[in-house]
């Protein structure tokens, strides 16, 4: 049996033409309302499509830029590497000496060196070792909200996200390393590192006394950081000396060739899976709608017009996904920030919507094609007699 809709539709159009594209647009709202269960399954699938896609973007970028924003809260102006290492490798060892430190301190326009020890824990975290007074001196300090510095060997401080994401407070005790330790203090975000130890405890604890894995140098004038970096390479060679302000301009997606590529991947897979779904959907739409089609065309409807409608169909549920996708994003931060490790944040990368949104509109419309050459190409009599 035919929708209401519908043949109220087939009525106004052999009376009248004035009004083709608002009985288009009404046909095509009753086409969709009529077949709630589809409709409902094709948008959420074009909306999990467009949510993939911003999510990954999100994740990519808020963890780089998370990152660079701890960079950039030590305060430093150049940072030094040890020899073979690249700007964004893991530094899981620490080949430098802590001599270095005083070396660097007596270079001219250095005001003030610290170093660190970085050990890595599980997925993005680290176990960062500091001198707690010079890097007090050239960050400007933590920003406590509980609690202090460390006092013993075994205290540690923890930025907020993380002390939320593992349940701790001041005096709770965590195992890192094979060694138990205890949470003197709880900071504010954005100083370099996410877990912090005393250096020399950190030192001792992996067996790497005298040992450092990065040094950061503040100059006198920012402004001639780059000259400052190009003599300190002329000096010591080998070493992988930036300054800070390059080094956080290759905290980004477009750097990493490896990222950038698994997103692409990504991408595409997410438009594979929007166009079989669109396609899907579109196909049964018009083998469920055959004998609406042969009255169509019975009364005089052109290929253009059934072709219009079914594309019209499909343009509705790709803005409705991609909409729906969209919003789908804040539910996945709020997952990512209560349930996902805390050493990746997504943000919202608002450029990205219209892409995505082409991305959407265009694979469901490619999805559409097919079945609309199918829907077109059917003849009348035999469209009428379907069953």
């Amino acid at each position: 049996m035919l929708p209401p809709s519908f043949i109220t539709f087939i009525t106004l159009l052999r009376c009248t033409s004035y009004n083709d594209q608002v009985l288009l647009n009404k046909l095509t709202f009753a086409n969709l309302g009529h077949r709630p269960v589809r409709t409902l399954l094709s948008i959420l699938a074009i909306a999990v499509e467009v949510t993939m896609i911003l999510t990954l973007v999100g994740v990519s970028n808020g963890t780089l830029h998370e990152s660079a924003r701890r960079a950039r809260g030590t305060g430093a102006d150049i940072l030094v590497r040890p020899p073979g290492t690249s700007a964004l490798s893991t530094v899981s060892s620490s080949p430098m000496s802590d001599k270095l430190v005083d070396v660097f301190r007596a270079e001219p326009h250095i005001v003030m060196v610290t170093g660190t020890i970085v050990q890595p824990l599980e997925l993005f975290d680290t176990l960062t070792g500091l001198n707690m007074d010079e890097f007090a001196k050239m960050s400007g300090g933590f920003r406590f909200v509980q609690g202090g510095l460390p006092v013993q060997d075994t205290d540690l401080i923890i930025d907020e996200p993380y002390a939320r994401e593992k349940h701790l407070q001041v005096g709770s005790t965590l195992k890192l390393i094979s060694q138990e330790w205890h949470v003197s203090g709880i900071y504010e975000p954005g100083k370099l590192a996410r877990i912090c130890a005393r250096l020399e405890a950190l030192q001792r604890f992996t067996a790497n006394t005298h040992r450092l894995s990065q040094i950061y140098l503040k100059v006198d004038d920012p402004n001639q950081a780059q000259a400052i970096v190009d003599s300190l390479r002329a000096k010591y060679p080998g070493y992988q000396i930036y300054t800070l302000e390059y080094y956080t301009s290759l905290l980004s997606v477009n750097s990493l060739g490896l990222l950038r590529n698994f997103t692409y991947v990504v991408i595409g897979i997410a438009m594979i899976v929007g166009f079989i779904v669109v396609f899907m959907a579109m196909y049964t739409a018009v083998l469920e709608r055959t004998r609406e089609i042969g009255i169509l065309k019975a009364v005089g409807s052109s290929s253009g017009l059934i072709l219009n409608m079914l594309l019209r169909e499909t343009l509705l549920l790709a803005v409705i996904g991609t909409v729906g996708g969209i919003l789908l994003t804040y539910l996945t931060q709020w997952l990512m920030v209560h349930f996902a490790p805390g050493g990746m944040t997504q943000e919202t990368v608002y450029k990205w919507w219209p892409i995505t949104g082409v991305i959407a509109i265009a694979g469901s419309l490619i999805g559409a094609i097919i079945p609309g050459i199918k829907a077109v190409r059917q003849d009348a009599t035999e469209a009428l007699s379907y069953e």
